[in-house]
């Protein structure tokens, strides 16, 4: 709906508050990107609409899910800083979160492999176990709702919705007629306009992890009505058949949260996060501890200063089992690693080019050195350097997991400033992973046929199309997809009709898949 200028506060003031832009626009309030010059922060403004700051009951209700959300002090939500009004303006202050929100996350980078998804659901559930703990419904989760930084920290946010539990509550401020939830995303009890608890914000959240999984919703309809129906009534395309690649016991996860009878969910939060780190240290490879409080902190971000790196990593040596030490340099070092990974947004945009071990010509290196890879893989992201990345494949060299994903990132660099041969080099050494990394694989190959097309040697890039074939699936990154569309379109006489159609085929149900979820704004 088109907006009213009455309604952009753009360049103006409110309160203490200097608004710089919109940021989003919503049924009951906008969203502002402000500074509080008093403490020299920004924040995100979420202002009422003025037509709705004339009926009372909407400011109650206003009023009274700030106070809610204030309630959730929470690494995994968005915080609220201040309630407030100003000539009939009424307004509330909350932390501001650089970054995308889920569904953009999902268009730059396409389905989660299961590790980034492990990684993305743990902190929302985290999140609902907060607010489960408070007494508090979100009734809103979706894509939309769940903010994630360049560094894959993850933030809960607009619980504009939130109720607290009737005992606590006493006032009825939902008006009849009042859409309550977003159709797609909303639970079967929600849609029938049934009492609901924190397993309704389960199913919901179950929805959202299987479009992450996917890349679309498990109901899609000409109208509400019909994907409210479908909820209803419909079960979900078992996720085995569009994610092979995903352990059963994970797929079955998803699907319990999308049981029909909230009764056949997870009881609770805490059970489904209990159930999703025997996942993650059955099939990642390492142990998910019970108490991870640093994990909890914003203070991992890739902004974390030296200082903050030496204060956690003591309080890991305080640690009273090695074990425990061990599992969570592991974890936060795999959190930290899986938007690296997982979130590779340009691969001929990043400033980060790669080492050659062993090579003369390369400068002495300056980047101290950490007594940990988690401490060095921080430094690096925090620097973005080439010389910080080449640090962690020499000074780590025996951390084979860590310096692959290092030399993606460098080999990006190379194919951005045209460097090709060093390029080359890379990608090949990555082509060249044994079995066990079938995404470093498609990565190098997928690489290797770029450069190759790029040097004008078509013979050579046709071959590596042809291996890179079988295990095709394992190429996720969408400009790394485009990257090989330009390849076929550029050798496909050497292709032969047939392995060129196949390739077609595969490369058009990705840009179908990519084309079902249009840019939205944030409500």
């Amino acid at each position: 709906m088109a907006q009213s200028p009455l309604r952009d506060f753009s360049g103006r003031e409110i309160g203490e508050f200097k608004i710089l832009r919109r940021l989003g626009v919503g049924a009951m309030a906008d969203v502002y990107l402000a500074e509080q010059p008093s403490l020299r922060r920004q924040v995100a403004l979420k202002v009422l609409r003025l037509d709705l700051a004339q009926d009372e009951t909407y400011l109650e209700r206003f009023r009274r899910e700030a106070q809610a959300a204030a309630k959730l002090i929470h690494a995994n939500i968005v915080q609220i800083y201040e309630v407030g009004s100003e000539n009939n303006i009424h307004y509330i202050a909350m932390e501001y979160v650089p970054g995308l929100n889920l569904r953009q996350w999902l268009q730059k980078n396409g389905p989660a492999d299961l590790r980034t998804a492990l990684i993305i659901m743990r902190q929302v559930v985290a999140a609902l176990v907060k607010a489960a703990e408070e007494g508090i419904v979100h009734r809103d989760i979706k894509p939309e709702n769940i903010l994630v930084t360049h560094n894959l920290e993850v933030k809960v946010a607009d619980f504009g919705l939130a109720r607290l539990r009737p005992a606590e509550d006493g006032l009825e401020l939902t008006r009849v007629g009042m859409t309550m939830g977003t159709p797609l995303y909303m639970s079967p009890e929600q849609i029938q306009g049934k009492p609901l608890d924190i397993r309704s914000d389960i199913y919901s959240l179950g929805v959202t992890c299987y479009q992450l999984l996917t890349g679309e919703p498990p109901f899609k309809g000409e109208n509400a009505m019909v994907v409210g129906v479908m909820h209803l009534t419909k079960p979900p395309e078992p996720l085995e058949s569009k994610r092979p690649d995903l352990p059963p016991s994970f797929c079955r996860l998803i699907h319990r949260m999308l049981a029909k009878d909230p009764a056949d969910r997870f009881s609770s939060p805490k059970v489904l996060l209990a159930e999703l780190r025997k996942i993650y240290a059955e099939h990642v490879g390492e142990a998910w501890p019970e108490n991870l409080p640093d994990l909890e902190s914003s203070e991992l971000s890739a902004t974390m200063t030296a200082p903050a790196i030496k204060k956690l990593e003591e309080a890991m040596r305080l640690s009273q089992r090695r074990t425990t030490r061990r599992w969570i340099l592991a974890v936060v070092a795999l959190w930290v690693v899986g938007l690296a990974v997982g979130t590779l947004i340009g691969y001929w945009r990043i400033n980060e080019p790669p080492l050659l071990a062993g090579t003369p010509t390369q400068p002495t290196l300056t980047v101290p050195k950490y007594d940990s890879i988690f401490a060095q893989w921080l430094h690096a992201s925090q620097l973005g350097t080439e010389e910080a990345w080449r640090a962690i494949i020499e000074y780590f060299p025996e951390k084979t997991y860590w310096t692959s994903r290092a030399k993606m990132r460098l080999a990006q660099i190379y194919l951005r400033e045209d460097r090709l041969d060093e390029a080359l080099r890379m990608f090949q050494e990555l082509a060249a992973s044994d079995d066990s990394e079938p995404e470093l694989r498609a990565f190098g190959l997928a690489g290797m046929t770029g450069v190759y097309v790029l040097q004008k040697r078509d013979q050579e890039a046709s071959r590596a199309l042809n291996e890179l074939w079988p295990i095709r699936q394992y190429l996720r990154d969408p400009l790394m997809q485009r990257l090989v569309d330009y390849s076929i379109k550029s050798i496909r006489t050497r292709l032969g009709p047939m392995t060129a159609g196949d390739w077609d085929t595969w490369l058009n149900e990705i840009k179908e898949e990519a084309s079902i979820n249009g840019p939205q704004d944030r409500p």
